[in-house]
């Protein structure tokens, strides 16, 4: 399989699609004020292959922050896309959409992945997902697109999880997250007074959660919501870590991007060597595909304002194209498999 990339920094769709022939997926990768015309237009172009779509920011070797990103696999894939509605009520009404899916794509956990977009409430949307994915060992990446919009085979969904699944025709496909983070100290909490509407997190081990965090840090409530680029908080889930970014102040509590409940027990995480643990990622996936035909990231907001404010973007974007054909998302919230998580990176390798 092979996979393509264009872009226009000026939204000019027709210019990112130059030399796109035969695709057999699209992903659209759009800009608020023409995510709806883009749509339309991508549909009249390419009418009747599976397509999916987001507004959000694109990469291979550069970014584009304001225009227009396609990516594309052609050339040895089969694909199907969908969508399933009401995603902040009741995604699991429209499941049977997916289960379809997955039986006409015929699939296999080596060489299958779904890639999902979703407008907002991605746990419960990842929930129902992944209850039939994993009946087959099929893994998904994916991430949360900005203006509560997505998009699926030419139409555009206001409360909706896009998904495409894909399956590698000549080889296998395999989905990694990567973490830059570690644990701070011995720092455990316990969380309470948690709001699951809002994301609020009101106390660690009974204090109010906004006073621990500054009293660690030796910060001000000013520095909170950039602090959280070098300590976020994180939820253990086995040998796993889910990141969990705070977003603002809320009175004496935090209000994160991602739920934490009553119980949940979090520790403090801190930056580590980014720039050597990318490195390790992209050994670690040389050493299990000594042939890459193509890889699709999602990368998150504060990863890519993190590595903006150090000056490592670029030089980070030049690092993963050593593996070849590399393009993706930077999204609001990432996804890998049933996890929705924070200030990660999730990404599909394509034998």
């Amino acid at each position: 399989m092979r996979q393509f990339f264009g872009m226009s920094q000026s939204g000019n769709l027709q210019e990112a699609v130059q030399g796109l022939r035969d695709p057999q997926l699209i992903m659209l990768l759009s800009n608020d004020e023409q995510f709806e015309a883009h749509v339309k237009k991508l549909e009249a172009l390419y009418p009747h292959v599976p397509s999916i779509g987001c507004i959000g920011m694109s990469y291979d070797t550069k970014v584009v922050e304001k225009g227009v990103g396609v990516v594309a696999f052609f050339d040895g894939v089969s694909a199907t896309a969908n969508v399933l509605e009401e995603v902040s009520v009741m995604p699991v009404k429209y499941i049977e959409r997916l289960r379809q899916d997955v039986h006409k794509i015929n699939s296999s956990d080596e060489n299958t992945v779904c890639i999902d977009f979703c407008s907002g409430n991605d746990a419960c949307a990842l929930t129902t997902i992944y209850s039939v994915l994993k009946h087959n060992n099929i893994s998904l990446i994916g991430g949360t697109g900005d203006g509560g919009r997505v998009s699926a085979n030419g139409k555009v969904y206001h409360d909706g999880v896009a998904y495409a699944l894909i399956k590698n025709n000549h080889g296998r496909i395999k989905a990694y997250k990567e973490n830059i983070y570690h644990q701070m100290g011995k720092y455990r909490f316990v969380a309470s007074g948690t709001d699951k509407a809002d994301y609020k997190l009101g106390k660690l081990n009974g204090m109010p959660s906004k006073q621990v965090y500054q009293d660690i840090l030796h910060i001000t409530e000013n520095e909170i919501q950039t602090q959280t680029f070098k300590n976020p908080f994180g939820k253990v889930n086995g040998d796993d870590t889910c990141i969990i970014s705070i977003k603002e102040v809320s009175g004496n509590a935090l209000t994160c991007f991602r739920q934490v409940n009553d119980s949940d027990v979090l520790i403090m995480l801190e930056l580590g060597d980014y720039k050597e643990i990318v490195k390790n990622t992209i050994r670690t996936i040389q050493r299990d595909f000594p042939r890459v035909s193509a890889v699709f990231s999602v990368n998150c907001l504060f990863r890519y304002m993190l590595f903006n404010d150090n000056n490592y973007m670029e030089e980070y974007l030049q690092e993963m194209s050593v593996l070849g054909s590399h393009a993706g998302l930077v999204g609001y919230g990432e996804h890998y498999n049933n996890r929705f998580v924070n200030q990660s990176m999730t990404c599909v390798v394509f034998e």
